[in-house]
C-alpha cells in the first residue's frame, strides 16, 4: 500500500539534500528572512495561485530576476515571455543558476526547478508545448520566489 501511495504522492527522486547547495539555513533561519507564503513555496514546494503575482505580466527588456531566498541571479529579462499560463514564464535560465529534479508527485512525472544556490523550489519546466522560443521550454516559476533587479547585468 505504501508503494502505491508513494508513487502517487511521492516527491522528487532522487531528491537533493539541503547540503547539496552553497547556502545553508535552518527552517527557523529561512522563516526569519522569508514571508510565510515565500517559505511555503520556496522551502515546502507549494505553488502560488495562478495570476496572483505582478511578475506574471511583467515584461521588461533588460534586468535580472533573482531568488527571493538568497538573491542569486536566476533569469534574464530577455528570457521572459508571456505564456498566458498564470505564472511567470522563461525559456531559459542563467547558466548554472537552476537545477532540475524529477518530480513524481500527484501521479505524474514533471521536472522541478530549484535555485542552484539555496535549493529553493521555483516551479517546473515543461518542454514541447509549441512556444516559439529558442529552447521549446517553459520554465513556469512562482512569482513569489523572485525579485527583479533593473540593474541586473547586461543583456
Amino acid at each position: 500500500m505504501s508503494k502505491i501511495l508513494s508513487s502517487l504522492f511521492g516527491t522528487s527522486t532522487p531528491k537533493m539534500s539541503s547540503s547539496d547547495f552553497p547556502v545553508q539555513k535552518s527552517k527557523d533561519e529561512w522563516r526569519a528572512v522569508l514571508s510565510p507564503e515565500q517559505f511555503r513555496v520556496l522551502r515546502e514546494q507549494a505553488t502560488e495561485p495562478p495570476n496572483t503575482h505582478s511578475y506574471t505580466t511583467h515584461l521588461p527588456t533588460t534586468g535580472t530576476y533573482t531568488c527571493a531566498g538568497c538573491s542569486a541571479p536566476l533569469y534574464r529579462a530577455s528570457h521572459k515571455f508571456n505564456s498566458h499560463c498564470g505564472w511567470p514564464a522563461y525559456y531559459d535560465s542563467i547558466p548554472g543558476a537552476v537545477k532540475r529534479n524529477v518530480d513524481r508527485s500527484f501521479g505524474m512525472s514533471r521536472t522541478e526547478i530549484v535555485c542552484a544556490n539555496c535549493g529553493g523550489h521555483l516551479g517546473h519546466v515543461f518542454k514541447g508545448e509549441g512556444y516559439a522560443n529558442p529552447t521549446d521550454e517553459r520554465h513556469c516559476v512562482n512569482g513569489i520566489c523572485l525579485r527583479f533587479n533593473e540593474e541586473g547585468g547586461k543583456e
